[in-house]
């Protein structure tokens, strides 16, 4: 199966009376009910298709300096028209969260401007919320620790467009969802609270539900991931111990774990296999630091 993590995924925002409703990927945000959490109703005959937002997840202290540079580079783009930044440690002091939100201003532009939300929680379900200052149909939905090319921005942006009721990404392994309720949702949220992981695999079980179609999945030029455990050196060390991916072989294995128990909860699996990758080029992979140099991350050095 081709499914994506939520390092980086595009989403489509459309409302449905569907309750329900992730390294980048497009994925269904569906107008939730009856849910505390996910109260924000969207008219779609409001959200422009011309522009995409962007929200990016935020909790380590450490990832600060690169969240500002990523965020700064996405409210360069033309294809952009909000940036909306999710903080979901509550115990970040507020002195630097101003910080964070001054430095944000700075690099935040008229046409697409820069928000900071603290959240209460630090559940990863709220990186799929309705939010009343996104009003795109499409949501760009990444991690802070993945830098990406302008270019590839815009090309993953125009596939979905050929493919608007399809998740779209990068990363070729995960999954990703959003608000809704009723006791099985519930309880697969839930899951993801408990473990702090599968967020973005909850979210392809959904949509792959929903559409009966896999993910597609698309090549980047050059996207740097800071947080891939295939990265050496002191460069970016900080970055990479503080994600989710740095428990290696427990990480994986419990991802394993998750894709069972959502399959336990719904009675049926939803995932969809895809084949193949969309590119605008050839020889495009993720960077990673080995040896001191900046490499596709599968290269070999020699001793």
């Amino acid at each position: 199966m081709n499914n994506f993590r939520a390092k980086l995924i595009f989403t489509l925002i459309i409302i449905s009376s569907f309750n329900y409703l992730p390294g980048l990927v497009f994925s269904l945000r569906l107008n939730p009910h009856n849910s505390n959490s996910c109260d924000n109703k969207v008219d779609p005959r409001t959200l422009q298709s011309d522009q995409m937002a962007v929200v990016i997840n935020g909790y380590s202290e450490r990832r600060i300096p690169l969240l500002q540079s990523i965020a700064a580079r996405y409210s360069a783009s033309a294809s952009v028209s909000t940036i909306l930044i999710i903080w979901c440690n509550p115990s970040t002091p507020s002195q630097t969260l101003s910080q964070l939100s001054y430095n944000l201003s700075i690099y935040s532009t008229i046409n697409a401007p820069i928000s900071l939300i603290h959240e209460r929680s630090q559940s990863l379900n709220s990186r799929f919320y309705p939010r009343e200052l996104i009003d795109t149909r499409a949501v760009l939905i990444c991690d802070d620790d993945v830098e990406l090319d302008s270019k590839s921005i815009n090309f993953a942006f125009n596939i979905w467009k050929s493919n608007p009721d399809r998740l779209i990404g990068f990363f070729a392994r995960s999954h990703a969802y959003g608000c809704g309720s009723g006791t099985v949702i519930e309880e697969l949220r839930k899951i993801v609270d408990a473990d702090k992981n599968c967020e973005d695999i909850l979210m392809n079980f959904l949509v792959a539900d929903k559409v009966n179609a896999g993910p597609v999945l698309v090549g980047a030029e050059r996207v740097r991931d800071w947080g891939d455990a295939r990265n050496e050196g002191e460069v970016g060390k900080e970055e990479r111990e503080v994600g989710l991916s740095s428990r290696r072989g427990d990480h994986r294995k419990r991802r394993g774990e998750c894709i069972r128990e959502f399959h336990r909860i719904l009675g049926r699996m939803p995932l969809r296999y895809s084949y193949g990758k969309v590119v605008n080029s050839v020889g495009e992979q993720g960077l990673c630091e080995k040896g001191g140099k900046l490499v596709f991350c599968d290269q070999q050095l020699l001793k």
